[in-house]
């Protein structure tokens, strides 16, 4: 995602754009295939303000004004140190009864083998006790701020279980 960028370099990108613009772009972000970031470019995609997003877009861009965006660049480049940084866990199994929710427009159910993982036995054998996959049409990566009931919903009818 980042490839080719020194450290800094995509701040700099990004200060060029308002915190608002940068905060409508990642949110309204629905294309699934690779996430590329083009060195010089910036954000050199339009992108239509979601139903969803108009009322929280004005409160985003102000906090992303006064924190900047180096400690989500930073997060993603210090990605693959999670890896390293968890690696005590490697084969651990996740021992609690779980639900999982995405929607088919995430960029990340679409990274490559993650479906695979998720609907074979790959999910099941690291969750022992997975119980169901939702996958929502029509919704990216948000999913809480894209069908706020739909998910709660969910949430609640796999909780009331207990």
């Amino acid at each position: 995602m980042w490839k080719g960028y020194d450290p800094g370099d995509i701040e700099a990108e990004l200060a060029k754009t308002s915190p608002e613009m940068v905060m409508k772009k990642f949110l309204a972000f629905r294309d699934p295939g690779k996430f590329y970031f083009l060195k010089g470019k910036g954000f050199g995609y339009a992108v239509a303000l979601p139903h969803w997003l108009s009322q929280d877009l004005e409160y985003y861009g102000s906090q992303l004004q006064k924190t900047g965006i180096t400690g989500a660049v930073n997060y993603y480049q210090a990605f693959h140190l999670s890896w390293v940084l968890t690696s005590a866990w490697q084969g651990a199994k996740v021992m609690v009864p779980t639900k999982f929710i995405t929607g088919d427009l995430d960029l990340v159910y679409h990274l490559p083998g993650m479906k695979e993982y998720i609907h074979n036995a790959g999910f099941q054998r690291d969750v022992p006790l997975f119980e169901e996959v939702v996958v929502m049409e029509g919704v990216a990566h948000f999913i809480n701020q894209e069908k706020p009931h739909e998910t709660n919903n969910h949430i609640l009818e796999f909780l009331n279980k207990f």
